[in-house]
């Protein structure tokens, strides 16, 4: 599984190439879907380019993704949408178009209660969990867990020299049966059950910025979900900058299965 990220906090000072409006996130969700990428996970903007957990903002970006792609389609619930707590859940509480799955950073305040109602509403939820924080332990401890549709580890090292090991720590903490070491070879990380987290969910692995490309291959020969897209770089592997979300999706397949091939 490859998941596209389509814009995150990006802005338009990060270029045009960052879809913003429904019709763009809609054209580029299709044309990285067309790529290879098997979900698509996106921040639904206001007219002004900020992230939002509106009902009147997240619907007609559903919307119209959903007309050009058959995919799931997942959103953020990131607490930098809507600070308080009781407002971001009262934001979610009143969705009106529901998304396929949203990510849950366990990390924030009221996470639990916004998973609670969405998995009460039949939304799957991605469990993010980010390395520098005390996430893993918290996801480790809810309720919830089992219940989860994936967990997304997010490593939020951006340098391209520590990322991997950044990444590895993250696994150790989340998937205690993964073999995650060189000498013990990488193909065992596709053995039955090896490549799962915390409750036995599987996990999405992905880095940011410096750290994206590192992180994906480490996701390639370790056989675990990744996503790839603009959200999480604006470049390729070589340092050129990405024409879009499909490049860097079609860039990500190469890298991610290059290593699968040969593990």
């Amino acid at each position: 599984m490859v998941q596209v990220c389509l814009n995150g906090s990006r802005s338009a000072a990060d270029g045009v190439r960052v879809p913003m409006s429904p019709q763009d996130l809609a054209r580029s969700a299709a044309e990285a879907v067309a790529a290879g990428a098997t979900s698509v996970h996106v921040h639904p903007k206001t007219p002004c380019g900020h992230d939002s957990l509106s009902p009147r903002v997240l619907a007609p970006a559903l919307e119209a993704i959903r007309a050009r792609v058959s995919v799931p389609v997942g959103v953020t619930t990131g607490a930098w949408a809507e600070p308080d707590p009781t407002a971001r859940l009262a934001r979610v509480r009143s969705w009106s178009v529901l998304p396929d799955f949203a990510s849950v950073n366990w990390h924030e305040p009221g996470a639990e209660a916004v998973a609670e109602h969405l998995l009460g509403r039949g939304v799957g939820v991605e469990a993010g969990v980010w390395s520098g924080t005390d996430g893993a332990a918290r996801f480790a401890a809810s309720p919830f867990g089992p219940r989860v549709l994936r967990v997304l580890a997010e490593v939020t090292d951006p340098d391209p020299a520590t990322a991997e090991a950044s990444a590895r720590a993250l696994l150790a903490e989340l998937m205690p049966r993964q073999v995650t070491s060189e000498a013990a070879g990488e193909s065992a990380g596709r053995r039955d059950g090896a490549n799962v987290g915390c409750h036995g969910r599987p996990v999405l692995l992905h880095g940011e910025e410096g750290g994206t490309w590192p992180v994906l291959r480490l996701a390639g020969r370790l056989g675990l979900a990744t996503r790839i897209g603009l959200e999480d770089t604006l470049f390729l592997p070589d340092g050129r900058r990405a024409a879009g979300n499909a490049q860097l999706v079609a860039a990500g397949l190469v890298q991610y299965g290059s290593f699968q091939r040969s593990s």
